[in-house]
């Protein structure tokens, strides 16, 4: 095993004639939790789109899971590599129970992911909604609670939780974030993607990056994220704009 479960060197993303990422480093070690804040249109869900390898969008560089490459693989190749998408918005599946989704995972994955998702359903107190469609009919936290579960069904290798505290009341971001924080371990690695630092209240990150127009542009502990809130991004994106390209370090803050 690697002692990096994410490894993103130099990597760039195109959406037809639109360059959306320009160069991004980010390195996320085995056992730990890091964020990635930026402003809207920075890049942040792009690079979630790269990752997992959705259509349309052209990325050069590497990006490795436990050092094995994604970039060029299909989308269930990534995902038997170890690599997980919790989404924003989770999709509704009606008609398909979340019992039987799990225990389609199960038929490819073993049956070990049974008896996971079966502890993820009790500690997530979501054993009365396993006989009901996906998603269907769930409230926000509800959703993100399922992906959870899914989460640690699989166990696998890097999760990139996008938004998950999107559109979350206070208390549900709390459960969320103890559902992560629950699923710390050796063998897993999570990049959460978020906007704001509330959720960073509930979870103990290792690392946060911010990334403006495309690039990392500053990286630091949590205090990052709290200086961010109080000040906004501003700064940065006046850095940047002025010609800068050089990473930033989070002493780049302390004057704001």
């Amino acid at each position: 095993m690697s002692t990096s479960a994410l490894t993103i060197t130099d990597l760039t993303v195109r959406l037809g004639d639109l360059q959306i990422l320009r160069g991004v480093d980010l390195e996320v070690p085995f056992g730990e939790v890091h964020a990635l804040m930026g402003p809207n249109g920075s890049g942040k869900s792009t690079l979630c789109h790269a990752l997992m390898g959705k259509p349309g969008y052209e990325a050069a560089g590497s990006a490795r899971v436990d050092g094995a490459e994604l970039l060029g693989l299909p989308v269930d190749e990534r995902a038997r590599l170890g690599l997980f998408e919790g989404f924003q918005y989770p999709v509704e599946v009606p008609g398909v129970a979340l019992r039987e989704l799990l225990d389609e995972m199960a038929a490819v994955g073993g049956s070990e992911i049974s008896d996971r998702g079966a502890a993820s359903a009790a500690r997530l107190d979501m054993e009365r909604f396993l006989d009901r469609p996906v998603n269907a009919g769930l409230s926000g936290g509800e959703k993100k609670r399922s992906e959870m579960l899914q989460l640690g069904a699989l166990a696998p290798r890097v999760a990139i939780l996008d938004e998950i505290d999107s559109g979350l009341d206070i208390d549900a971001v709390r459960d969320v974030a103890e559902a992560v924080e629950g699923m710390r371990g050796p063998d897993l690695g999570v990049l959460v993607i978020t906007h704001y630092s509330r959720i960073l209240r509930y979870l103990t990150v290792d690392r946060v990056h911010v990334m403006v127009a495309g690039r990392i542009v500053a990286s630091g502990s949590s205090e990052l994220a709290e200086d961010l809130e109080a000040s906004g991004y501003d700064a940065l994106v006046g850095e940047h704009d002025a010609g800068s390209e050089a990473v930033v370090s989070e002493s780049f803050l302390d004057g704001l």
